[in-house]
């Protein structure tokens, strides 16, 4: 019988070699994410493995595709995973080195209904994690994670025979084949395909040049899980100065940026503008609506508020709905809610049929980016962005909170927006004229400019964002004289702040 986990083990110790080591704090609301070696051990891995084929069995299935990213440690950790699957009687099938969306795509292709991605994202090395899910093409959320947890923890383990082991060959090029049906591209085009030396740098080039772009460079497209330049996070500002750079150095039309496991696209423009993902979507969504009227649109709490007042979307009977962020929160309402599409301001975008299959993943975001230029001779994509209304949104700005109590922080907060809007308050001049708590909180002005606080669902961290419809300097001041002494040293220090 497989042992119960433990949280006390300590690594370069007999115990840790024999013994599981899961700390609770790696089960976050929609995925697991630890730091390998003092939060998780491969023992540890292997019992999620049993836990998560326990699991799957409680839901009347057995086999489970199986990919990892790439980092130095990724393929070890994969291979205890399966270990515990196998353990459970699953029928594991591995896909080997891949994209999160390139496993997901393979849950289509297979026919398979539940995955397993070992990744850690655009997380710093040393974290590790698995994006889970049992029902296409949604992932794990909280109800999801709390179970797994309870079972791995408590040890409530069923062991079965049974097992098979699947190694699946070409899902990688299937994959890329597939992506490279979502844009067609007929006009001109020289695109930065920025990698960050992360995963994405085996498959992103590749398939924009199937896509049809005449040019595509790589930047950081070698693979190096040294990560030498900056963490493959197209939402960090070292990450986006660097395409901008790119961009202006060889004249290209635009720059993609793709993080550590390519399901989130960063866009930067023409002229070297860094254009938030949100914004990203509002401009897709303004396209599309003419095409697709009636449609929906998710879009989560850190994004823009633009959305709620576009005229276009007005114009041809467009819903939004804001959600709470997190890829599987947005994955999970964009599917239940038969939208369009959903964007998330961090990069995941989701397309619903006829335009994707409904998971994530940066490339196909790229590819209806593309197909937007492509729509739109004429416009080159800073055209599309000055186009826009005027809206100054911030960085997302991440100081550190322990997992322990960043919920709490968040919720004390919350409570005193909700007292100070009740009482008629005012921020920085501006009444209060609405408080939204789906997600954290997000607190709107008079002037359509809003604050928002909540926190972190995979990192021990608080996220804020910001937006000014007035200026930057006011959207700065609403940072630095608001959010940023309202927070005080309940937080730690911030990653980036404006």
């Amino acid at each position: 019988m497989f042992p119960k986990p433990r949280a006390d083990l300590v690594p370069n110790t007999a115990a840790y070699e024999d013994e599981p080591l899961v700390k609770a704090t790696g089960f976050r609301e929609y995925d697991a994410r630890w730091l390998f070696g003092p939060e998780i051990n491969l023992l540890g891995v292997q019992a999620l493995g049993l836990g998560l084929g326990t699991y799957i069995h409680e839901l009347g299935q057995s086999r489970i595709v199986v990919g990892h990213d790439f980092r130095s440690y990724s393929s070890g950790i994969k291979n205890a995973l399966i270990l515990g699957l196998l353990s459970a009687g699953c029928e594991a099938h591995d896909i080997g080195l891949a994209l999160s969306p390139t496993a997901y795509f393979a849950q289509f292709d297979l026919d398979i209904p539940c995955v397993a991605m070992v990744t850690a994202s655009h997380n710093e090395n040393g974290w590790t994690g698995v994006k889970m899910g049992a029902q296409r093409p949604l992932t794990f959320g909280p109800d999801e994670m709390a179970r797994l947890k309870t079972i791995v923890l408590d040890g409530q383990f069923v062991e079965r025979d049974g097992g098979k082991l699947i190694r699946v060959a070409g899902e990688a090029e299937r994959y890329v084949a597939d992506v490279a049906t979502r844009a067609r591209v007929q006009r001109p085009l020289k695109v930065i395909a920025a990698c960050g030396n992360g995963t994405a740098g085996v498959f992103a080039p590749e398939a924009l040049r199937r896509m049809g772009v005449a040019e595509v460079i790589g930047m950081d497209a070698e693979l190096d899980y040294s990560f030498p330049k900056y963490n493959p996070n197209p939402e960090d500002a070292a990450m986006l100065h660097a395409m901008a750079q790119a961009v202006r150095e060889h004249g290209a039309d635009l720059a993609f940026g793709f993080d550590g496991d390519g399901d989130r696209c960063g866009v930067v423009d023409d002229e070297g503008q860094e254009i938030f993902a949100d914004k990203i979507g509002l401009m897709l969504a303004r396209d599309l609506a003419p095409l697709h009227p009636g449609a929906t649109f998710v879009v989560d709490v850190k994004s823009t508020g633009l959305f709620a007042t576009d005229p276009i979307l007005a114009a041809h009977g467009c819903k939004v709905i804001y959600w709470k962020t997190g890829h599987s929160h947005m994955k999970r309402k964009s599917v239940e809610t038969g939208a369009l599409a959903g964007f998330e301001k961090s990069g995941h975008f989701f397309f619903n049929p006829p335009l994707g299959r409904g998971y994530d993943c940066g490339l196909t975001a790229a590819a209806a980016v593309l197909a937007m230029l492509d729509r739109n001779p004429g416009l080159k994509l800073s055209d599309m962005r000055k186009a826009l209304p005027v809206a100054y949104t911030s960085l997302t700005m991440s100081p550190r909170c322990d997992d322990e109590k960043k919920y709490g922080v968040v919720a004390e907060v919350v409570k005193e927006y909700e007292a100070l809007f009740a009482a008629g308050g005012s921020i920085l001049g501006r009444r209060i004229t609405e408080v939204i708590t789906v997600n954290g909180v997000r607190v709107h002005l008079e002037d359509g400019s809003w604050v928002l606080v909540r926190a972190s669902s995979n990192k021990p961290e608080v996220v804020v964002v910001v937006e000014s419809t007035r200026s930057e300097d006011d959207m700065r001041a609403l940072f630095r004289e608001e959010v940023k002494p309202r927070l005080g040293d309940r937080v730690g220090q911030y990653n980036q702040e404006i």
